[in-house]
């Protein structure tokens, strides 16, 4: 068996983070619905746009290494989007539901901020220059969504989960 380099180590974390981000465009229309706080469905909304465009610069990342975009199963992701809809059934009408929204949706960030700083990393040392600059305009969205969720959570959000169901 040939020794696996770091670019194939690359090629599966980008067949990884691809699975991922079309798991959550699939969950950010079910998060926003579920969303009982309006400036929390507006941030899943936008989110979702801004997945859409993700999507699009992991494929063409796919194309600067000559590979054709594959996904591979992502078992944390799939975990992490589990439990976003356990969040939503368990907490339904439930003033806390939001929090825990927040908090699932906060979980997926901090997957994708992780995932996409490697990347960046490995592509910086693989000299794949023009990938480093799409995953690193992915990776300050992420860290911007993460930054805005945190932001809605202390202002708004888990004050209200902590109010009597009427």
């Amino acid at each position: 068996m040939a020794t696996k380099t770091l670019e194939d180590l690359f090629h599966e974390t980008l067949k990884d983070i691809y699975y991922a981000e079309r798991k959550i465009l699939k969950a950010l229309p079910k998060m926003a619905r579920g969303a009982q706080d309006e400036k929390l469905k507006a941030a899943f909304l936008q989110h979702q746009d801004e997945t859409e465009g993700q999507v699009e610069r992991l494929q063409q990342v796919f194309e600067i290494i000559g590979k054709r975009p594959r996904a591979k199963t992502c078992p944390a992701i799939d975990g992490i989007v589990e439990e976003g809809e356990e969040i939503m059934e368990e907490f339904k009408g439930s003033p806390a539901l939001d929090a825990g929204l927040l908090a699932a949706a906060q979980a997926v960030e901090h997957y994708e901020i992780s995932r996409y700083g490697t990347l960046r990393a490995w592509a910086q040392q693989l000299g794949y220059t023009d990938a480093v600059a799409l995953l690193d305009q992915t990776l300050a969205e992420e860290t911007k969504t993460d930054q805005a969720l945190t932001k809605l959570a202390e202002k708004a959000v888990n004050a209200a989960g902590q109010k009597k169901a009427a």
